[in-house]
């Protein structure tokens, strides 16, 4: 049902164009970009956290790792993550699909900066076997996220250029 709501809020957005649904898995950052044809740091990953009682996602570049420094300074506390047989029960979408989009009313959507060197990124969309293809305009819309942060490490700023798709 996840993927049916993704698709669904994309056609109403005029954008369901831009999901792709290939023949191989997509449910992690590595199979993901080998089903699409993309780096895997272009892989927009979304991870699903506890933030006091409440659930959030943070949508991160695909080489970057929270740095739990970062994420105690930004959120003051310790990144927690949900438990997979818990996430789509509070979320909206299993793990594998989960992503920013048709998430349960209650959770709050974050963006990592990781993800602003990118013309395009391809999050997931609501399923193991599906992404879409975004600009960060996009991702900042459809996402109806909160804010920008700076929580993750391990990615390559590129000198702060933004990428191709």
């Amino acid at each position: 049902m996840s993927f049916e709501n993704v698709q669904r809020y994309f056609s109403s957005a005029n954008l369901a164009d831009r999901i792709i649904v290939p023949e191989k898995s997509s449910a992690t950052v590595e199979e993901a970009a080998n089903a699409i044809g993309c780096e895997p740091k272009q892989i927009a990953k979304t991870m699903s956290l506890f933030l006091e009682e409440k659930s959030i996602l943070i949508v991160t570049a695909g080489d970057a790792r929270i740095d739990n420094r970062k994420y105690k300074n930004t959120f003051h506390q310790k990144a927690k993550m949900i438990p997979a047989e818990q996430v789509e029960a509070v979320v909206g979408h299993a793990p594998g699909g989960v992503c920013p989009f048709a998430v349960n009313p209650d959770v709050a959507v974050f963006l990592d900066v990781s993800l602003k060197r990118f013309a395009f990124v391809y999050p997931a969309a609501g399923s193991g076997h599906s992404a879409v293809k975004l600009t960060i305009g996009e991702l900042e819309e459809h996402s109806r996220y909160t804010e920008w942060v700076d929580v993750c490490k391990g990615w390559d700023d590129n000198g702060g250029r933004k990428l191709s798709d």
